[in-house]
């Protein structure tokens, strides 16, 4: 009988989960950045200084992309996909490659330099990156 009550005290509460976000339009840019020479890390501690909430929060994390041709978009959508990321047409000729998660200094890091790697192995180029979120 005292067993039963075991599984009460190790079940942790389940909220509901936040619907996925979708660019539908009402998302707002709450970050970006498009120079190479700055670090993750200091643009976000930017953005924290100045109010903005990003690390813990889910958000579209969306790297804009120039890719020389058809061709090189559906590698670049080969590739990434099995980790989650959507390719589509941006302004300009720019190609967005976005994917939903919480973001950390180390994990923008990570994906700036596989975009960039990816990018000029096709290529093309990584112009930079957006955080884009819920106002």
């Amino acid at each position: 009988m005292a067993l039963a009550g075991i599984g009460k005290i190790f079940r942790r509460k389940r909220g509901t989960p936040e619907p996925p976000l979708v660019d539908d339009g009402t998302l707002v840019v709450v970050g970006e950045c498009f120079d190479p020479a700055r670090a993750d890390s200091a643009v976000l501690g930017e953005l924290a200084e100045a109010g903005v909430v990003v690390e813990g929060r889910p958000l579209i994390l969306r790297h804009v992309l120039r890719l020389p041709d058809a061709d090189a978009v559906a590698e670049a959508a080969r590739l990434l996909a099995p980790d989650g990321w959507t390719l589509a047409a941006g302004p300009g000729g720019a190609t967005h490659a976005d994917r939903q998660q919480k973001v950390t200094a180390l994990e923008l890091a990570r994906e700036r330099s596989r975009m960039a790697g990816l990018a000029q192995r096709l290529g093309g180029d990584a112009e930079g990156w957006r955080l884009l979120g819920r106002p």
